[in-house]
């Protein structure tokens, strides 16, 4: 049993790194659930306070990573229209077959979106689109931090424990 967890553990640990990327999957929570996984296990002794404090960064990113974008937007003049069109998209950009089309899509999301609702004032569009990506982008690298750190919480008690686990 305890190879199982462990193994769901690490799976979630990397989804949880793609899912920090992705808009679709939350990232850091299923990271944290891979911590919880891995706590399960009859090896491993249940630490409160790492899992407590582990959780509360949990709530705390995943809170920022609804109100970061639409500040960047905001700050740049955006609107509501810009923020579901980079979310939209950054998930049509994922599923081209493009390099880095995920970057592009969610560029060319929010410029549309803009467009719909400021129809004749390009300037504004562009600079919005632009406010739009680089709060995604801010947004992209606090859970994509979290996730790698959680990854290194994982390894770490992994290694700690590894002779009783396998």
């Amino acid at each position: 049993m305890d190879i199982l967890l462990l193994f769901l553990g690490l799976l979630c640990m990397l989804i949880g790194i793609a899912g920090s990327i992705l808009p679709v999957l939350p990232g850091a929570t299923i990271s944290w659930l891979g911590l919880l996984l891995l706590h399960f296990t009859s090896v491993v002794p249940f630490n409160y306070y790492l899992l407590g404090s582990t959780l509360f960064i949990v709530l705390t990113v995943t809170v920022l990573d609804y109100i970061i974008p639409s500040k960047g937007t905001k700050h740049f003049g955006g609107s509501k229209y810009g923020i579901w069109g980079t979310n939209i998209g950054l998930v049509a950009g994922f599923l081209l077959p493009i390099p880095l089309g995920f970057l592009l899509g969610a560029f060319i999301g929010g410029l549309v979106g803009e467009l719909v609702f400021n129809k004749s004032n390009i300037q504004a569009a562009l600079k919005a689109a632009t406010g739009s990506l680089i709060g995604f982008l801010i947004s992209i690298v606090f859970q994509f931090a979290v996730c790698l750190f959680y990854l290194g919480l994982f390894i770490n008690i992994f290694w700690k424990y590894k002779e009783q686990l396998l």
